[in-house]
């Protein structure tokens, strides 16, 4: 266990118990944050017994009786379940922190262990991510966030943009098959046949009929608006990742490695929503220009991809910006080069020591409630 001095959150002990991809959690105790290692997905089995023996065993040794648990805003997580039950053991306050928040504030903490920073009014949080259920019941993972603070407290907070949503064919199958994801954004410029051209060597005609009309009825199907699943998207498209993901953000890093120099053609495109007047990145436009310009260099296409979402997001937060406020970047794609370096030399704060993805998950969520 690492730990870490974060004077804030008076006598309460806190249990925070992170996400489920990268299993982890800390404690706050005392003035102190104590962070676990990464327990790995905790999907499998025997790392969520690893995962559930150390924090056990953690507890006893040290006589923590946590009064607040955190978990993940999603409700089939198994640090989720958990957590609910040890809330019942612990007769603990449980309350859920939402996925990117705590992406962003990782890299908040990060600073304010390092660096403590009086908060100047507001500052801004950019999340790119791979999946977080977000506060609508839809698939978060392209969100920028203004929060208001005074001092060092964070009063409020309010998601002023996100990628366009697309649709996952079969919700969490599109994670494992790329070519779901593509047929769905094909889909709303290019007819049935036009699109087949493109999945043919992924799907027989049968198999393509069924998802574009599985696609065509709404049926499983979620929205998302994550950076992951467009990546993803686009690396089968230009031919550097297969249908079936090996290991988390495979399609992504395979994108980003072929990447060369970005053509300076391609502009982001940005819309308000037509309800809620949040900034809308429409990444439809995206891939309309890939498909038109396919037979030009593919390894800078993709770097052209990558830098058209790294444009995007900075243009809705220069929308909104107090050029003081400072901007914080979180989840797992920003350990994209292309994307965080864009960023970061307009002034983006990153995580340096501590990961930008899942496995400082918990350590984002103990953060949050105490600035909170």
């Amino acid at each position: 266990m690492q730990s870490f001095t974060l004077k804030s959150g008076g006598n309460k002990t806190i249990l925070a118990l992170g996400a489920e991809s990268a299993g982890n959690f800390s404690i706050y105790s005392k003035n102190k944050i104590c962070f676990s290692r990464d327990f790995g997905d905790l999907l499998i089995d025997k790392n969520f017994q690893n995962y559930q023996t150390t924090l056990s065993g953690f507890l006893k040794k040290n006589k923590i009786k946590p009064d607040i648990i955190l978990i993940d805003l999603h409700p089939l997580y198994r640090t989720t379940e958990l957590g609910k039950n040890l809330s019942k053991k612990y007769r603990a306050k449980l309350l859920p922190v939402q996925h990117h928040l705590a992406h962003i504030f990782a890299a908040v903490g990060e600073e304010q262990l390092t660096k403590p920073t009086k908060f100047n009014t507001c500052f801004y949080g950019l999340a790119c991510d791979g999946t977080g259920y977000g506060q609508d019941n839809k698939i978060w993972g392209g969100e920028v966030f203004k929060f208001t603070a005074t001092h060092s407290k964070i009063i409020t907070f309010e998601r002023i943009g996100r990628l366009e949503n697309q649709i996952m064919i079969g919700a969490d199958l599109a994670v494992k098959e790329p070519a779901r994801m593509l047929l769905a954004v094909l889909a709303k410029f290019l007819s049935k046949e036009q699109i087949y051209v493109y999945l043919k060597k992924y799907y027989n005609r049968n198999e393509f009929s069924l998802l574009f009309n599985q696609l065509s009825s709404g049926f499983n199907t979620t929205e998302t608006s994550s950076t992951g699943r467009v990546l993803d998207a686009i690396a089968l498209l230009l031919g550097f990742a297969g249908n079936e993901r090996q290991f988390k953000h495979q399609p992504t890093r395979l994108l980003e490695e072929h990447s060369t120099i970005p053509y300076d053609d391609l502009k982001p495109k940005i819309l308000p929503d037509k309800k809620t007047k949040k900034l809308i990145l429409l990444t439809t436009p995206l891939f309309e220009y890939l498909i038109k310009n396919l037979r030009r260099n593919k390894k800078r296409l993709a770097a052209t991809a990558q830098l058209y979402l790294a444009q995007g997001f900075y243009k809705i937060i220069n929308a909104h910006w107090n050029s003081k406020a400072p901007i914080y970047l979180g989840g797992g794609l920003m350990d994209n080069r292309i994307i965080s370096s864009y960023l970061k030399s307009r002034g983006a704060i990153g995580n340096k020591k501590i990961a930008s993805g899942d496995a400082s998950l918990a350590f984002g969520q103990l953060v949050y409630y105490l600035l909170s």
